[in-house]
């Protein structure tokens, strides 16, 4: 919407508003991080499965509640879109780059994100016919010996060896 405006948004955004209307609905029932309701599980849907695999749902809320519920959800909706828009806006040489080496590449890749956060020229994306590019957390082939260092040096100043070879674990 940003970029190209209103009329240009496309469905892929439904599914977007979807997942955080679910995170946010999570938020306030079933995890107590809601301002007006308190740290308290308010009546989740209970799922029975029966003949035809036909599903009946048991509201366990009065209607103020699920009215409650509605409105804490949309509070949550409404403050992270608006803290969305503003960071993208604040950010939007990033985000008018980030849409040109889309409509490049088609997929942009953690390099390439990481190059266009910092202000780099951004690399091509990763060739997977190639067996390893020199990038050991892209999934390339073997590490090279210098990395296999790298990580055993970094690993061993420190008495936790989460992170370490996977032998240590």
């Amino acid at each position: 919407e940003i970029i190209f405006g209103a009329d240009a948004v496309t469905t892929g955004a439904s599914n977007d508003i979807q997942r955080a209307t679910d995170i946010a609905r999570n938020m306030v029932t079933r995890w107590g991080l809601s301002e007006k309701l308190g740290p308290l599980t308010c009546g989740e849907d209970e799922e029975e499965v029966f003949l035809g695999r036909q599903m009946v749902q048991h509201k366990g809320v009065s209607e103020e509640t699920a009215r409650l519920i509605d409105e804490e959800v949309r509070v949550i909706i409404d403050r992270n879109y608006a803290r969305a828009e503003t960071l993208l806006t604040a950010n939007l040489d990033k985000l008018h780059l980030m849409t040109e080496t889309l409509m490049k590449y088609e997929t942009i890749d953690r390099n390439q994100i990481d190059a266009i956060m910092e202000g780099l020229e951004v690399p091509p994306p990763r060739d997977w016919s190639k067996p390893d590019q020199g990038d050991n957390n892209s999934g390339g082939a073997t590490p090279s010996a210098e990395a296999d260092e790298k990580v055993a040096d970094s690993s061993a100043d420190k008495d936790d060896p989460i992170g370490g070879p996977a032998g240590q674990h």
